[in-house]
């Protein structure tokens, strides 16, 4: 039989190229790796301690005391309600909120709820989530986005949403497609054994040749870099931001899956942080999750910044904004010259508006047209993620 043969050890297929070898490290934070183990292992009390700090920094809180949340509840609960939500009140202390609204005036029950209070933030404080003073530790944010993240996922997953549409380009970074005669400089991986042994079999080789080898054409998934722009105004506070955040984790999930590189622009009054574009999913996480809502709008600012972040290659650049309000500092023609110069420079730029009034969606217009993108009119909130990924999926 002529398998055995083509084992054989003067097979020309056993012929190596050095290889280069990588040097890095593998190491990781033994804190962190406990902190996915409590997410992935459903540890409730651990997710719950996650969604809490979630909502604190989606709402501009920087930490928990005691005192203040209780005095707070005791005072004006739809007040506390409204400005702590109600997953972090049900978190700090143990009851439901519908339940305490109806008994916060007993005096009895104040005393428990005081102390309960107390008890669970110095709990989330011994457990390293919060600091000293009760302010949000970096384990704290870290465990809000692993929580973040695997929710994300959770949605998006069982709803098929991370298809993709596959450009027919060579690359060895794309699924199998066709064959092609095997080259030097192919990998040995894409060698498309059952086509070789077919070709050499036809030709009446007892082993298998270096001119039968045939090797898999890759699908292209292209050269892609893309910014996400993420307001962090004021009017963001809540499941504004919450969603926005979670629209970037699936943003960011897919692209660096698909050796895309990934950027980030936070965005207020001005630009407060961001990344340049990279492959680096877990800075990208962490960054989205730390965001807090702050003050204005500034487009001008993250049109530019954007400009300087994008590479001066030819690979294919895209900025998302995602918003609720279009430029409430500087001018319309100020947002226009800028969204001119990005478009000079080979950039796309979608926006994705959240609930835009009138004039918001007419500058949305002109900044879109004016760059060969997208404007997306937002007005259901469980759809931005899925938005999201359209316009990237979009671009390929």
């Amino acid at each position: 039989m002529i398998l055995p043969d083509l084992l054989d050890k003067n097979n020309p297929v056993q012929d190596k190229n050095s290889i280069e070898e990588l040097q890095g490290s593998m190491q990781s934070d033994p804190e962190e790796e406990k902190l996915a183990h409590s997410v992935m292992e459903a540890d409730q009390e651990t997710i719950e301690e996650g969604r809490s700090v979630n909502d604190a920094l989606n709402n501009g809180i920087n930490s928990f005391q005691p005192d203040m949340i209780f005095e707070q509840m005791v005072n004006d609960f739809k007040m506390a309600k409204n400005v702590f939500g109600e997953t972090i009140l049900k978190q700090v202390s143990g009851y439901n909120p519908d339940y305490i609204e109806k008994n916060i005036k007993v005096p009895e029950f104040r005393r428990e709820l005081k102390n309960k209070v107390r008890k669970n933030i110095e709990e989330m404080r011994d457990a390293g989530i919060l600091g000293k003073d009760f302010e949000i530790t970096q384990k704290g944010i870290q465990l809000a986005a692993l929580v973040m993240y695997s929710e994300e996922l959770d949605h998006l997953l069982p709803k098929g949403m991370f298809g993709e549409r596959i450009h027919k380009k060579q690359s060895i970074y794309g699924e199998h497609d066709d064959i092609k005669p095997f080259k030097k400089s192919d990998r040995y991986r894409d060698i498309a054994l059952k086509k070789s042994i077919k070709t050499a079999i036809r030709r009446g080789h007892k082993k298998l040749e270096i001119d039968d080898l045939k090797s898999f054409i890759r699908q292209s998934k292209g050269n892609l870099e893309v910014i996400y722009g993420l307001d962090s105004s004021g009017s963001m506070k809540g499941k504004k931001i919450e969603v926005a955040k979670k629209a970037g984790v699936a943003l960011a999930f897919r692209a660096i899956e698909n050796k895309d590189k990934v950027g980030l622009i936070v965005f207020g009054e001005e630009v407060k942080e961001s990344v340049y574009p990279c492959g680096d999913f877990h800075r990208i996480l962490e960054e989205i999750t730390k965001v807090k809502p702050g003050k204005e709008t500034d487009m001008v600012s993250v049109i530019k910044k954007s400009i300087e972040m994008f590479s001066k290659g030819t690979a294919t650049k895209h900025l998302i904004l995602l918003t609720d309000a279009l430029q409430t500092i500087g001018s319309k023609n100020e947002v226009i010259d800028v969204s001119g110069m990005a478009r000079a420079a080979g950039i796309t730029i979608s926006i994705v508006g959240i609930k835009l009034d009138k004039e918001g969606i007419e500058l949305a217009k002109n900044i879109t047209e004016l760059s060969n993108g997208k404007l997306y009119a937002v007005s259901a909130l469980e759809n931005v993620d899925k938005i999201i990924l359209q316009d990237y999926y979009d671009l390929r």
